[in-house]
């Protein structure tokens, strides 16, 4: 199934409260008949425009296309939440990977948290980043690990900004009875994704990227990319397609399987704003499922949540996420639902990103697994500098392990479906 069809119209942004509130670029043409660049980007996320973005800035002529509209996918769509680090504790990556690579990668997860501040504020104010992120625990053995993190990258990393939680103090921030305690991370924050995609597509045009929207690479032959009605002869080419391409390669294919997530707006909460949420933060929590929130600038109450068993996207997304919306904020239920629209992102075994260089003069990166906002743009300058001839960052995270789907692409969505059945039964059974 091609996931550039399965669920949205062509050319179209899905119809959620982030199209709604962003200021639009007119769309760029297609490409018809063939260009030359230094370097084609596959791909108008966070990614591929960090990557055109900082290219272009060091004097490279850069092709952009992207199938939809830059932003389209996850990068215009998801939950705004810039976190800290990888989807690992830094205790886990240190086991993965080594002390001496896993202080390296946090310190490049810091590094993407400030690069994308720099890039909010130089190229997306209005994306109106914010600091703050919650975690919200359903278990007391959760909040102790969670706690235990905090403490341990305050004394051998140096990071103080975790702020841990007790239930009450937890409960005074958000008003939902279930959670068993958390944390607070004052160094990460969240944002309005689209406006900040949107926000870096306008840096790269001004900075010379020829963008071509509506225009899907069919197949990257060396370093030509192949297109509907033409194609790019490059000298590099950086494939950031994330979860919409793995057909362009099959080694990338066989380790990130793209998924579906699902958001929902609520009205504007006006006075029941108090009863939610009672600062302007964002929350992620335990369930493996994950629920994550935040309010609007207008105080609705965006809420993301509710698996899916398959690529295509369910008919009432709104009741989906209701369903995990009400169990966190009891308060809420039957409040109506103004807006909801679902997503394509992409996840590893490991949970951490692949990174690699399927063909000479290919790079490419996929599988954020929920950590993109920060990570990406960031990963997208180092594949930029990369094709520069800096590979020092591009060499360490290429070392981050993303072993197989067991079954390959085949066995991708049955597998899923099997893993998202058993942690939902998990989850409410308390284990």
């Amino acid at each position: 199934m091609n996931l550039l069809d399965a669920n949205d119209r062509r050319g179209s942004y899905p119809d959620g409260w982030y199209a709604e509130t962003a200021e639009l670029l007119e769309p760029f043409a297609p490409l018809r008949g063939d260009t030359r660049a230094d370097l084609c980007v596959i791909g108008g996320g966070y990614t591929g425009l960090s990557a055109a973005l900082h290219a272009a800035q060091a004097g490279l002529d850069v092709v952009l296309i992207d199938a939809q509209r830059v932003g389209f996918g996850a990068s215009g769509r998801n939950g705004g939440q810039v976190q800290s680090g990888f989807n690992k504790s830094q205790q886990a990556l240190e086991k993965i990977t080594g002390h001496e690579d896993a202080r390296k990668l946090w310190e490049m997860s810091q590094d993407a948290m400030a690069l994308t501040k720099h890039l909010c504020a130089t190229h997306a104010p209005e994306a109106g980043f914010k600091s703050g992120i919650a975690h919200a625990n359903w278990h007391a053995s959760e909040t102790r690990d969670d706690h235990a993190e905090a403490a341990y990258l305050a004394e051998h990393y140096g990071y103080d900004q975790i702020e841990t939680l007790s239930r009450d103090a937890l409960y005074d921030i958000l008003r939902a009875p279930a959670y068993q305690g958390g944390t607070l991370d004052h160094g990460a924050g969240h944002l309005h994704p689209l406006r900040y995609a949107l926000g870096l597509a306008r840096a790269c045009v001004a900075a010379g990227v020829r963008i071509f929207e509506t225009t899907r690479a069919h197949e990257i032959k060396g370093t030509t990319v192949r297109c509907d009605y033409g194609q790019v002869n490059a000298s590099h080419v950086i494939q950031a397609t994330n979860g919409y391409g793995t057909g362009l390669s099959r080694p990338t294919a066989a380790r990130v399987m793209p998924i579906n997530n699902f958001i929902a707006a609520t009205a504007p909460l006006g006075d029941r704003v108090a009863d939610v949420l009672r600062r302007d933060i964002a929350v992620s929590d335990s369930k493996f499922v994950v629920n994550y929130y935040r309010l609007s600038e207008d105080n609705r109450l965006l809420f993301g949540g509710g698996e899916s068993y398959g690529y295509r996207f369910p008919k009432d997304i709104a009741s989906v996420v209701r369903k995990p919306m009400e169990q966190v904020f009891p308060q809420l239920q039957g409040i109506e639902i103004t807006h909801a629209w679902g997503g394509t992102l992409a996840i590893t075994m490991s949970r951490l990103p692949h990174i690699s260089h399927p063909h000479s003069g290919v790079l490419a990166a996929a599988g954020y697994s929920g950590h993109g906002v920060a990570l990406a743009a960031f990963t997208g300058k180092v594949l930029a500098d990369a094709v520069r001839g800096d590979t020092d960052g591009f060499d360490r995270l290429v070392r981050l392990p993303t072993s197989r789907f067991p079954g390959g692409a085949a066995l991708r969505s049955p597998l899923l479906a099997l893993a998202m059945t058993w942690y939902a039964t998990r989850d409410k059974l308390g284990i």
